[in-house]
């Protein structure tokens, strides 16, 4: 077997599996905290609310010496339309994973309420009051980056905006476990945009499992384009990509 060359310009690592692809992210994301704590007074950090971000979150918030209580917190997506006490929700998801196991200095959540517009907009504004640091990402079966579904606007100039889902980012949260059924799912949420993400400072995407072998392979080793949001993290020189073996796959091809 030999590998297909991806073309990233950073850093890509394959694991085995999902808890030694956590634990080296995690590893990784702590570094990257100690030195910027040593540096600065505070950190800023967008996290998404994912299952597979379960494993680098749990041994995130495991690693000593991080003064957590420096750090703020925002997330990358939220649904629009679930009552406040829905255990789907991103930020009660975020919660229950890292944010309640860590003493974070502040976590800021994104509440759409009955005015998700203002409500971007507001995000926006928090989100600007200075630079992002650190942003932990996934990608979706479809290549999407929080959920900037295909086409995606690489030129987007909102920062937060609100968002139809693309019906394979509907049938992801089924085939995840997070909702027994497509209609369940909500059809619009607020996400952060793509070139809001791509301003911070360092980036650090976990995608495990299968379900992301198609979009992994399309992201790294075809074209920068729309119809493959994830691609665009190859523009970034601070990406640091995590796979496991079965996310991986498709980056191999037969002699």
């Amino acid at each position: 077997m030999t590998v297909a060359t991806p073309t990233l310009n950073h850093n890509i690592h394959i694991l085995s599996n999902p808890k030694e692809l956590g634990e080296l992210a995690a590893s990784d994301v702590a570094k990257e905290l100690r030195v910027l704590l040593a540096a600065q007074s505070t950190v800023r950090m967008i996290f998404a609310a994912a299952p597979s971000q379960s494993e680098m979150l749990h041994a995130l918030a495991k690693e000593a010496n991080i003064d957590w209580s420096r750090v703020h917190a925002f997330h990358m997506d939220e649904y629009v339309g679930l009552p406040l006490g829905a255990k789907q929700r991103f930020g009660a998801w975020l919660k229950r994973e890292f944010f309640d196991r860590v003493p974070l200095g502040g976590v800021h959540l994104i509440e759409p309420g009955d005015d998700p517009e203002s409500v971007a907009k507001q995000y926006a504004a928090s989100l600007a009051e200075s630079p992002i640091d650190i942003v932990c990402l996934g990608i979706g079966m479809n290549g999407h980056i929080a959920f900037n579904d295909p086409p995606a606007d690489f030129e987007e100039p909102n920062d937060v905006r609100v968002v139809e889902l693309e019906q394979t980012s509907r049938v992801q949260q089924v085939e995840e476990g997070l909702f027994p059924a497509v209609q369940d799912v909500p059809k619009f949420a607020v996400t952060l945009s793509i070139p809001r993400l791509l301003r911070a400072r360092k980036l650090f995407c976990c995608v495990p499992g299968f379900l992301k072998m198609a979009a992994v392979t399309r992201a790294f080793t075809g074209p920068i384009e729309a119809s493959s949001p994830a691609s665009i993290l190859r523009k970034h020189e601070g990406c640091t990509v995590y796979l496991d073996a079965q996310s991986a796959a498709g980056l191999w091809k037969k002699d």
